[in-house]
């Protein structure tokens, strides 16, 4: 178990962030791309919105990662998240899916089919939307979960032969992903903050912070906790200082900009769990 991720591999990536100041292209949706672009700036990366059919594959392969987020696709920036998927996986930019809303609503549920043809280096959803994708049986409450974290590992593992890492979010997440060495392992972020799901958008900004950290780790398994670990500390500081959503969302962007390699080492609950008998290495 030398090479599972760490609260030491986390610290890392945090200071590995800050000093790379990677660049992520974002094809997000409309609600997201304001708040998106603030947690990125904070959490010590950059942003760029560039989701149209023109520009979206030339900026995929020089960006440092991608993030296509499906949660208000129109027919041209369902063509750019194509462009831009195909784009990265050619030119070998990390890329993450974020599965909005997939299962519930059938066109979408398409465009993300097509969009496993490519490879994602990480999926993050929450765990109603992990279930779907995977196609097994879940269903969706649009972007609110409607299962418990723990009850997608099975479907994350299954969409390893999709993508290098899977996550499903919830009050502690579940990560599975292939490690240094090839192996599978499961990884649990657990604390966080229950106003998280009272701001709008904070989910789909924990998919540009993906993104940002796959430019600068190892593994998308890496980067996954990685940036699962910097919202789960920096949402229980914010929620310390905070006496409702409208002051948390202020204080959640403060907390991603303030929180360092020691805080990570001081609060982060990061541990392993035991997949299923019969998981395949």
């Amino acid at each position: 178990m030398s090479d599972t991720v760490s609260v030491e591999t986390v610290a890392s990536a945090i200071d590995a962030l800050r000093d790379q100041v990677p660049l992520v292209q974002s094809l997000t949706n409309i609600v997201s791309a304001n708040f998106l672009t603030n947690v990125l700036l904070a959490a010590g990366a950059s942003n760029a919105h560039i989701d149209n059919v023109h520009e979206a594959g030339g900026f995929a392969a020089v960006a440092g990662g991608v993030l296509v987020n499906l949660g208000t696709p129109d027919d041209g920036t369902a063509e750019a998240f194509l462009i831009a998927a195909e784009a990265a996986r050619t030119a070998g930019t990390p890329w993450v899916l974020d599965p909005v809303g997939v299962g519930g609503l059938p066109w979408r549920s398409g465009i993300a089919v097509d969009l496993l043809r490519f490879h994602p280096s990480a999926i993050r959803g929450n765990a109603s939307e992990i279930i779907a994708l995977a196609g097994l049986g879940g269903d969706t409450r649009g972007v609110d979960s409607a299962s418990d974290s723990a009850d997608a590992v099975p479907a994350a593992l299954s969409l390893l032969k999709h993508a290098d890492a899977v996550s499903a979010s919830g009050p502690v997440d579940y990560i599975v992903g292939r490690d240094g060495g090839g192996d599978v392992r499961g990884i649990r972020v657990s604390g966080g903050s229950a106003l998280l799901p009272r701001v709008t958008s904070t989910g789909c900004s924990l998919g540009g912070l993906v993104a940002a950290y796959l430019a600068v780790t190892p593994t998308a398994l890496d980067g996954l906790v990685a940036a699962h670990t910097h919202v789960a500390v920096a949402s229980e500081i914010a929620e310390e200082n905070a006496s409702g959503p409208g002051s948390f969302a202020v204080a959640y962007l403060d907390a991603l900009y303030t929180v360092n390699a020691d805080t990570i080492r001081s609060r982060a609950r990061i541990e392993s769990f035991d997949l299923p008998t019969g998981v395949q290495n």
